[in-house]
């Protein structure tokens, strides 16, 4: 019913920056909190940052100052500017969104398929 569909990973060197986007299509009535998680190799897949849907923002203590995280709700769209990027950014980065898909229906959780993002130089 509902599809996230995460764009614009890639190979960047330190200290460069990327644009990822989730575009959420399907039957949607309300997009409630999005957020932006991400799993190193070896590692539990962690919080970057979330976004209301009246854009309340929290990020992990790791990327603030660096990274931006930004909705448009016209378009159902989510963004994580990522400036400053170091190694040990890199990881699979994945959208999550908390959807309702009718008025009479409560919100679910969906999970994007994920994007690369890999620092190195």
């Amino acid at each position: 019913q509902v599809q996230l569909v995460e764009s614009g990973g890639g190979l960047v060197q330190p200290g460069g920056s990327l644009r990822l986007s989730c575009a959420a299509s399907g039957t949607i009535f309300l997009i409630y909190t999005m957020g932006w998680y991400r799993q190193a190799p070896g590692k539990q897949r962690e919080l970057v940052a979330a976004i209301t849907s009246i854009g309340n923002t929290n990020y992990a203590d790791s990327v603030k100052g660096r990274f931006t995280i930004s909705r448009d709700n016209a378009k159902n769209t989510m963004y994580l500017q990522m400036n400053s990027l170091k190694p040990e950014d890199t990881a699979v980065y994945y959208c999550n969104a908390d959807v309702q898909v009718g008025f009479s229906a409560k919100a679910n959780n969906y999970w994007g398929q994920g994007t690369q993002v890999t620092v190195s130089s």
